[in-house]
């Protein structure tokens, strides 16, 4: 994948890297089940402090809400930067096209820990979309629990992580997430309300792959990139992740999908480019 082509302009980003943990280290995850929560919430949820019990306040410290100035030769920076960038630019093009206005969320970069409207995060936590302050947060050392933890990788693995949070977001402006959150408080079981869970990532797949159709010319991607991010949504498959917690699967407790469920939806919207084909909310749930 050749990232450094990608198209876009402008940015933005806030670095908040190299200013330390949260107060008292953040939020402590341990032992076999924390580890697994942490998969969890780390591979594309959207507010971890709801998942780990963290600090739901919006309070941040002087030095987290000031942007530090990255190095030219940042190249985890300008990566991130880069895919960021592309995304935000696809989706104003289709929000335009559909005669919107797409208002472009804000990406923080941390090291070990910080403070969002969603609650405290950890490096991990790993990336996820805060709707409360429409801003993506992103720990860049995730990119390496992703190679040594589940063995997947890759520079279009790791923008595929990206756009999946970006498509929170897309979510987020078309009030999509606000109508899931509805039906989830008036869910008459613990599994109906995960169903709707798992139709909101599953559309976050669907529309990082519409990115990575939109882009695939200029990033000149190969049969290998497409590869590692269908070996990614693989791998955090509700069903995969019990496997390894050494649990039994179990479908109804599923919040992100099946493995085989992200791969085919990723798949659909990389082939289709067609972000109207990522309307999981209008397929039978067993169909999905």
């Amino acid at each position: 994948m050749d990232w450094k082509n990608l198209p876009g302009s402008g940015g933005n980003v806030e670095d908040r890297r190299g200013r330390g943990g949260l107060p008292g280290g953040g939020i402590a995850v341990g032992g076999v089940g924390g580890l697994i929560i942490a998969l969890i919430a780390m591979f594309f949820g959207i507010d971890p402090g709801a998942i780990l019990g963290g600090d739901t306040g919006t309070t941040q410290t002087q030095s987290q809400s000031q942007s530090a100035q990255p190095q030219a030769d940042d190249e985890a920076y300008q990566f991130v930067n880069s895919t960021y960038r592309s995304t935000n630019q696809v989706w104003d093009g289709i929000f335009t096209q559909a005669g919107r206005t797409y208002n472009e969320p804000r990406l923080t970069l941390y090291t070990q820990g910080t403070q969002s409207a969603c609650g405290a995060a950890n490096s991990a936590v790993g990336p996820f979309y805060c709707p409360a302050d429409q801003r993506i947060y992103l720990d860049t050392s995730f990119f390496t629990q992703m190679d040594r933890q589940l063995g997947g990788g890759g520079d279009f693995a790791y923008s595929y992580v990206i756009a999946h949070e970006v498509g929170h977001h897309v979510q987020n402006e078309l009030g999509i997430a606000d109508q899931v959150e509805r039906k989830q408080r008036s869910a008459r079981t613990e599994a109906e309300a995960n169903s709707y869970s798992v139709r909101l990532e599953l559309q976050a797949d669907c529309f990082a792959g519409v990115w990575g159709n939109k882009v695939q010319t200029q990033a000149k991607l190969t049969q290998q990139d497409i590869r590692e991010a269908i070996n990614t949504a693989q791998a955090i498959g509700d069903d995969n992740l019990q496997r390894q917690s050494g649990s039994r699967v179990v479908p109804d407790s599923f919040t992100h999908g099946s493995a085989q469920q992200r791969i085919n939806w990723f798949t659909k919207g990389f082939k289709s480019g067609d972000a109207n084909g990522c309307d999981t909310f209008a397929v039978n749930y067993n169909q999905l």
